[in-house]
């Protein structure tokens, strides 16, 4: 109810929000306002042409005149399109850029319960139906009303009898079109929120075309988005249906007050109280009248599509920034981190982790290692800052990191995971990613952290080298291969804390070699963080800390809680004393 008391005032206040290009407006809308005012001149010619219709009357200069009219006002007319169509295109070109600015600096959290299917939708289907309104549908109406005004008063001062008979449809059209504009705009707000979610599900399935299809899913798939578009389809018939009944309607109210002018204005020119040009020039104006009025409805049906466009762009720019925009740039080179009885809970009812607290001294390598989930990976997002600890503090040295800016302590962070995550594009633009200076990095460095990372032989391979496409995700590598660039990335961030997530878990015996040379480089000199799906990787960490269901249960190193913690020494029983490496693969921790 609160969006309806409120009115237009969220939409105004979007758009001005937007630095809505001023003198393109005002000059867009000037030259709208010209057109129209020249339209209303021409009954008025019209009826002296016709009062006065002789051959001796076409003269050349009129004639010329008359034809430079209309080219003049075709080129006002054309300029008034392009400058209005680039005001509209300007705002929603403005918004888009303030909502994906605001996007990409959102908490993570906020993804986990948003469709990224749904958000891309309100970036380019909500901005668009904004963009309709400006551009084309607002100067529409304006000059509109100004026709409407214009027509009205000098059909008044010509003949105020036969104006009041025609001015019988406004008050008829509006009664008619109102409700029926009200209806198309809650279908039209339907239809915006059915296709956002439509749009999020096919994302979503294509962007897991491999499971979808290793998983025999298509049948699955194909109903579900056959509903979908049934869906859309049922909002478009609505619609459909609304607009099958404004069309008639308008045309039997026009041929209605039509047939009455004409019928009227013919007695009058029959008995000389009117000329025949006066009745011609009314005939003229009622379609200046009569077809702005039509064109409201649809005015009003979008801003109706608007503002509900709005209300969802609003809340977007309205979300609260990831914590730590702004913070101490701080160099974490040689200084320990601690975290002091930490706990976090996703929700009130759902905590993760209680009560956590150990120290990494520069250099060390700290083992999380546990069941699964046990809080582990969770531990790993409070680290990167992806989440912030409902109680307890992560600090870095003795200040907290919270009082770092983001942006500083990630970029001391490299971090590889299981599955290492990728962009479409290159080689070179995802060793590269994220890195400010990008462009100044040579060829050289990069083959020398490829080199590093045992990546320089299989992209020496490709004919492409460097600026071979991965495809979307890295779907055109490996397993291995995708982790060996990963390191090679985190070799070019030179890192001074390295998070791993077991990044040797899902590799073949072969690439599990050479990648965990790689990683043994990369982890030289470094504070790393690892979590341990296999103990037989985490042997020689400095610290184990073992969690579970959200407590550290054990700390220590492997031989000390070989011997203290009963649990450790049943998982390392079962894993490190066979021989057979395939045991070693199916580890039963995660």
């Amino acid at each position: 109810m609160k969006q309806n008391k409120d009115g237009l005032k969220p939409f105004i206040s979007l758009i001005l929000s937007a630095n809505i290009p001023k003198a393109a407006l005002v000059f867009g809308l000037s030259a709208s306002l010209i057109t129209t005012l020249a339209g209303l001149v021409v009954p008025v010619l019209t009826k002296n042409l016709v009062d006065g219709f002789s051959v001796a009357s076409l003269s050349v200069p009129l004639m010329i005149g008359i034809g430079a009219a209309f080219i003049f006002q075709a080129i006002i007319s054309g300029v008034s399109i392009y400058l209005l169509s680039f005001v509209g295109q300007k705002i929603v070109a403005r918004l888009r850029e303030n909502m994906w600015v605001k996007l990409i600096r959102l908490p993570v959290s906020y993804f986990h319960k948003q469709s990224s299917g749904e958000t891309v939708s309100r970036i380019v289907n909500d901005t668009s139906v904004v963009r309709d309104l400006i551009s084309n549908h607002f100067p529409q109406f304006i000059s509109g009303i100004i026709s409407i005004i214009g027509a009205i008063v000098i059909l008044l001062i010509m003949d105020w009898k036969m104006t009041l008979i025609m001015l019988i449809s406004v008050p008829l059209t509006f009664m008619i079109m109102m409700p029926l504009g009200r209806k198309m705009a809650k279908i039209s707000r339907g239809l915006q929120d059915e296709t956002a979610a439509f749009t999020g599900s096919i994302q979503q399935t294509l962007s897991e075309i491999r499971l979808m299809k290793a998983s025999t899913a298509e049948h699955h798939e194909e109903t579900k988005g056959v509903a979908g578009i049934g869906n859309l389809l049922s909002f478009g018939l609505k619609e459909a249906r609304i607009t099958a009944l404004i069309a008639p309607i308008m045309y039997l109210v026009v041929m209605i007050v039509i047939v009455m002018i004409i019928g009227y204005g013919g007695m009058r020119v029959a008995n000389g109280t009117m000329s025949t040009g006066s009745l011609v020039a009314f005939l003229l104006y009622l379609f200046q009248i009569i077809f702005p009025i039509t064109s409201f409805a649809m005015f009003f049906t979008q801003l109706q599509k608007a503002k509900g466009a709005t209300e969802r762009i609003i809340d977007i720019l309205n979300l609260p920034l990831e914590e730590g925009q702004e913070g101490l740039e701080l160099d974490i080179t040689n200084k320990p981190i601690l975290v002091n009885h930490v706990s976090f809970a996703y929700s009130e009812d759902e905590p993760v982790l209680e009560d956590v607290s150990f120290e990494a001294q520069p250099g060390e390598m700290i083992a999380l290692a546990g069941p699964s989930g046990g809080g582990k990976t969770t531990m790993f997002g409070l680290l990167e800052r992806f989440y912030e600890p409902t109680s307890g503090k992560i600090m870095v040295g003795n200040i907290p990191i919270t009082d770092l800016s983001i942006e500083a302590w990630r970029s001391q962070i490299g971090y590889v995971s299981q599955e290492s995550a990728m962009m479409a594009g290159t080689i070179r633009e995802n060793l590269c990613y994220g890195l400010p200076n990008s462009r100044s990095i040579s060829d050289d460095q990069l083959w020398k952290v490829a080199e590093m990372a045992y990546a320089s032989e299989f992209i020496k391979s490709f004919s492409e080298g460097l600026d071979t496409e991965v495809g979307e995700r890295g779907v055109k590598l490996s397993g291995g291969q995708r982790q060996r660039i990963a390191i090679a990335r985190a070799f070019l961030r030179d890192p001074k804390i390295l998070m791993m997530d077991e990044a040797t878990a899902s590799l073949d015996s072969q690439s599990e070699g050479i990648v965990q040379q790689a990683l043994s480089r990369l982890m030289e000199g470094r504070t790393t963080f690892v979590i341990a799906h296999r103990l037989s990787t985490i042997v020689d960490a400095d610290k184990i800390i073992f969690i579970e269901k959200g407590r550290v249960t054990g700390m220590g190193t492997h031989q000390e809680l070989t011997q203290s913690h009963e649990l450790y020494r049943e998982f390392a029983e079962q894993q490190l004393t066979s021989g057979d490496q395939e045991s070693h693969k199916k580890g039963a921790l995660s």
